[in-house]
């Protein structure tokens, strides 16, 4: 992998995106409906046991035919036939409706109204708000959004290590901040993006007060 970003968007083949997700993407109905819901955490099930599909129908009695409809939502199931399946995999039958029934969650959180939190290991004189949380989530991620400010009462040195990748995109002031044995001259509109379990922070305090957001992110538990 190139270290530099520039190095890394042009080593990409001509004609073809950076990265394969759409993210302007409208889900057809199809794609929200139940069938589709009861087929995903089907495969999920057959997968996390590692099942193939001719497994699964050796242990059902149901056709590979059958279970790849079912998979793919083309089919809709009857009870009798979820009954089956959930046997197969000893779980519940209520858990197949899952997908189908979870809720998307979403924060709107006014200017102000933001939560000043201590994390652990924070030094003295980092004011953090917290920007947002949701907890667990279909995305099997968990993301922590933070405004830190720094003032003359705060303290230096690098101190966090800490699981996941970690942005920080500079607002204001200007910093020198550390990660691992590379030291960043940060000032209003550089971004920092990097694996958070190196030792990394704030070393030289430029300019004050300076703040930035921080956005960090790792797999649920």
């Amino acid at each position: 992998m190139p270290d530099d970003l520039e190095d890394y968007a042009t080593s990409l083949p001509l004609g073809k995106p950076a990265f394969s997700q759409d993210p302007h993407r409208v889900r057809e109905l199809s794609e929200r409906n139940l069938e589709l819901a009861i087929g995903r955490e089907v495969r999920a099930c057959r997968r996390q046991q590692g099942m193939t599909v001719a497994d699964l129908a050796e242990a059902t009695g149901l056709s590979i035919g059958m279970l790849s409809k079912i998979e793919n939502g083309i089919t809709s199931p009857s009870l009798t036939t979820l009954q089956i399946l959930a046997h197969a995999f000893s779980t519940p039958i209520t858990s197949f409706f899952r997908r189908f029934e979870e809720r998307r969650e979403v924060q709107h959180v006014k200017a102000g109204d933001h939560v000043e939190i201590e994390r652990r290991g924070t030094r003295a004189g980092h004011q953090y708000n917290l920007l947002g949380h949701i907890g667990s989530n279909s995305s099997g991620v968990v993301v922590e959004p933070y405004l830190i400010t720094l003032t003359e009462a705060s303290d230096v040195f690098p101190t966090f290590q800490h699981d996941g990748i970690e942005l920080l995109y500079m607002l204001e002031g200007e910093v020198q901040y550390r990660h691992g044995d590379q030291l960043f001259h940060l000032r209003p509109g550089d971004s920092l993006f990097f694996d958070a379990d190196a030792r990394h922070g704030p070393e030289v305090l430029v300019k004050l007060p300076a703040r930035y957001l921080s956005v960090i992110s790792y797999p649920q538990a």
